[in-house]
């Protein structure tokens, strides 16, 4: 017999679930952008020792069918994208279709779903590679996903999540970039039955004051600049009150938020001749374009984007921050 097998399904599912859902915050991300592609308008968030026990999100938006909800845990299912077309000019959060098959192999997930048209609510279960049938349920419309005892199964996963203080911390930031995404949505968060946000639909300028302050707010300068497909709209930080630490840098691209190193180097070149080398500026800044002149796909959990046209981009963000700078010399 040969070398070379054929993984199981159950393995190709935990292989993959260590890539988009590395910890509990990667898992809460997943479950808020499919709230946010679902249209809805108010979600609640629970988790319990720091998302390890339970991830609980609950929306109200679309819902999904009856007959969908087992198709919804399997490998790359989704309703997002059909064909090559949709996925070069992807406008939804999520399209992957491997988040939910990837926590429902590494968790006790239970997936509940109503859609308005609907008399009642269904839901199926996943404990591994095990799908239950679908069953009815008591939901009002919209969708709720419980997540219990991440890598209950992984146990070598399991060990090398962090304390209950630190995977709650990167919970909250997961919440918190959402919540500046969307400042147009109620949002809760809790943890341990407390309540530690509670956010209602705002202005981005007032959300941005809940989340940081009001006095980081009364530090940082508006930015809103269009040139052609390009867009970018925000607030940057004042020089003189930039930071130690990179702890307050939010760039979101079409709504979402990526770590891009060709925007953090504009933004650096920007703030050269007005800031010292040591310290961080602080940003909140929201760059819209053409979807089918960025790539989302290059990354397992979304979080890099490439663009078509990197030159570009880098000197419309670069001049969009210089010209609010050069006001402060």
């Amino acid at each position: 017999m040969g070398d070379i097998r054929v993984l199981p399904d159950l393995l190709i599912s935990q292989i993959a679930a260590g890539e988009v859902v590395e910890r509990p915050a990667a898992a809460l991300k997943e479950l808020l952008e499919n709230s946010l592609d679902a249209g809805a308008r108010q979600i609640s968030v629970q988790l319990a020792a720091g998302g390890t026990k339970l991830i609980r999100a609950a929306d109200d938006g679309a819902g999904i069918a009856k007959e969908d909800l087992a198709l919804a845990l399997m490998r790359h299912a989704t309703s997002k994208i059909a064909a090559l077309e949709d996925l070069e000019r992807v406008s939804s959060l999520g399209f992957r279709g491997e988040a939910l098959a990837s926590m429902a192999a590494v968790s006790h997930l239970t997936l509940a779903s109503r859609r308005k048209e609907d008399k009642h609510a269904w839901s199926v279960t996943a404990s591994g590679a095990e799908i239950s049938r679908t069953s009815p349920a008591a939901l009002a419309a919209g969708t709720t996903v419980e997540v219990r005892d991440l890598y209950f199964n992984t146990p070598a996963r399991r060990k090398f999540l962090r304390s209950e203080a630190t995977e709650y911390a990167h919970c909250e930031e997961a919440f918190k970039r959402v919540a500046l995404s969307r400042p147009e949505l109620a949002l809760t968060l809790q943890h341990n039955n407390r309540v530690q946000w509670h956010l209602k639909a705002q202005p981005l300028d007032a959300r941005i004051g809940t989340l940081f302050g009001e006095d980081f707010h009364a530090s940082t300068l508006p930015v809103q600049s269009e040139s052609g497909a390009l867009r970018l709209r925000g607030l940057i930080g004042l020089p003189a009150r930039a930071r130690g630490t990179r702890d307050t840098q939010y760039f979101f691209v079409n709504g979402r938020h990526v770590r891009d190193k060709l925007a953090a180097h504009a933004i650096r070149q920007a703030y050269q001749d007005v800031l010292h080398h040591e310290r961080h500026p602080a940003y909140v800044l929201f760059l819209d374009i053409d979807p089918s002149l960025v790539d989302v796909n290059v990354h397992p959990t979304k979080s890099e984007v490439r663009f078509r046209d990197a030159r570009a981009v880098h000197q419309f963000i670069f001049h969009a921050l210089n010209r609010v700078l050069a006001q402060t010399m």
